[in-house]
């Protein structure tokens, strides 16, 4: 809305009551704080065609007052962030103070509801020198909120987080990763789903910080200690760099567990095949992060077959889900970004367990194998493939495939090409594999060395 504005066409945003701030605060992050809305009660999502009617008439006059009123000035983003503050908080004694720091961090939105730990002045210069990069050198700059995300911003978060200073560059190539324009940002910070970011770190760096590649990767407790602080950074990132904050900006509907922290290594030692990262055009001697949105994932618990397309069977049934959004999204495009034109595919991601990987190895199987199989195996009928809307609603901007309308139990793939199904190796003894259902793609970056 805000582009047409600047184009000259004047617009009215239908808002649910619920959405009021976080619309405004989205108008603001992109320059017209004065966008024109009008407000209905409820949220137009699972309305019958009549009470969709009943709620645009009853707003009807801010319709019309929007499209008859010039907005504000609209204001570019800057290009530059405020210094980060500094503030002084004193107590009857130093827990004391850590408390009432909490509680401020807490009320101001900066926290994730976990104790921080005190970004003091020290800890941050500490924290700076794990990295050769500029406190002042810029990142990325982070949607939704336009956030200038500096080395110094982000090593804030980091030691709120937990980090120790030799995990910052970790960090920073992920703080990288989500701002590539593939990543689609913006659409994972601020949906009403429950998008996670999942870190997987590969390469030589996974050893050298005892990344847990193996038995509870994901976490919790103390061999994961790397994995949760480097996924609760991120998290601390999204909020207090992009500016995604809960129920501002940030419109999950119910909210995930998976949110404060997904990070973990591949288990390259117990890997059959080449390494992720090497998949993905890389030296195995070149540490990356690779950060892929998620909204959640489910058990693959195969503890019976010796075969690749038995267990693989068991992958499928996981993946043939219709209640997530990326189910048969193809059938609908591409997303995009509308400013950098960059098209995205969704894709879902297999953690493999060493022992199923090995079996499907055993067998002469490649992760092209895999993948064909998935593909040619994780289909639905087209009726049930997007089962939240109307056929011809759905393929309405697709031409070339209204023919389908004819053929509702027509089978077809869950993803477009069988490269949308990304295969991992992580975990530690025993037949329990793990599938995340994926939005968006992946995005990989190298670690500084």
């Amino acid at each position: 809305m805000v582009e047409m504005e600047r184009a000259g066409l004047p617009t009215v945003s239908f808002t649910a009551a619920g959405f009021v701030k976080d619309a405004r605060r989205s108008a603001q992050a992109f320059g017209l704080t004065a966008l024109p809305i009008a407000v209905v009660p409820l949220p137009l999502t699972n309305q019958t065609p009549e009470e969709v009617r009943r709620a645009v008439d009853g707003c009807i006059d801010q319709v019309i007052q929007g499209l008859t009123e010039s907005p504000a000035t609209i204001v570019e983003a800057p290009a530059a962030g405020p210094a980060a503050e500094r503030l002084t908080i004193e107590g009857a004694d130093t827990l004391d103070a850590l408390d009432r720091m909490n509680g401020l961090f807490l009320e101001r939105g900066w926290s994730d509801a976990f104790p921080l730990v005190p970004p003091t002045p020290d800890r941050v210069e500490r924290m700076l020198g794990g990295t050769r990069r500029a406190r002042d050198e810029v990142v990325a700059v982070l949607e939704p909120g336009f956030g200038v995300g500096t080395v110094e911003k982000i090593a804030i978060n980091a030691v709120m987080a937990g980090c120790r200073p030799e995990h910052l560059p970790v960090l920073l190539a992920a703080v990288e990763a989500v701002a590539d324009p593939r990543f689609l940002l913006r659409i994972a910070a601020m949906s009403t789903g429950p998008h996670a970011p999942l870190i997987l770190v590969n390469g030589p760096i996974v050893r050298q910080l005892g990344i847990n590649s193996g038995r509870c990767a994901l976490g919790p407790g103390a061999p994961s200690f790397p994995n949760v602080v480097i996924g609760r950074a991120l998290r601390l990132v999204y909020m207090n760099v992009g500016q995604a904050y809960p129920g501002l900006m940030d419109m999950d509907t119910i909210g995930s567990a998976n949110k404060f922290s997904l990070c973990a290594a591949e288990n390259e030692e117990a890997n059959p095949w080449e390494p992720f990262h090497v998949e993905k055009g890389f030296d195995r001697d070149q540490s990356t992060v690779t950060v892929q949105t998620v909204y959640g994932q489910t058990d693959v618990l195969d503890f019976a077959n010796t075969t690749p397309e038995r267990i693989l069977q068991t992958v499928v049934s996981a993946a043939t889900n219709i209640a997530i959004g990326s189910t048969g999204r193809w059938l609908e495009g591409h997303w995009a970004d509308p400013r950098t034109k960059v098209t995205v595919r969704d894709h879902g991601l297999v953690m493999l367990c060493p022992e199923h990987a090995a079996i499907i190895a055993k067998h002469g199987w490649s992760k092209a194998d895999i993948r064909r199989f998935l593909y040619e195996n994780a289909r639905m009928p087209f009726r049930l493939l997007r089962w939240t809307k109307e056929p011809s609603t759905l393929i309405a901007g697709r031409p070339d495939l209204q023919w389908l309308l004819q053929h509702p139990d027509l089978e077809l793939p869950i993803f477009e090409v069988p490269d949308c199904f990304e295969i991992a190796v992580v975990g530690g003894p025993a037949g329990r594999s793990m599938y995340f259902y994926g939005a968006h793609e992946p995005v990989t970056k190298p670690i500084e060395r």
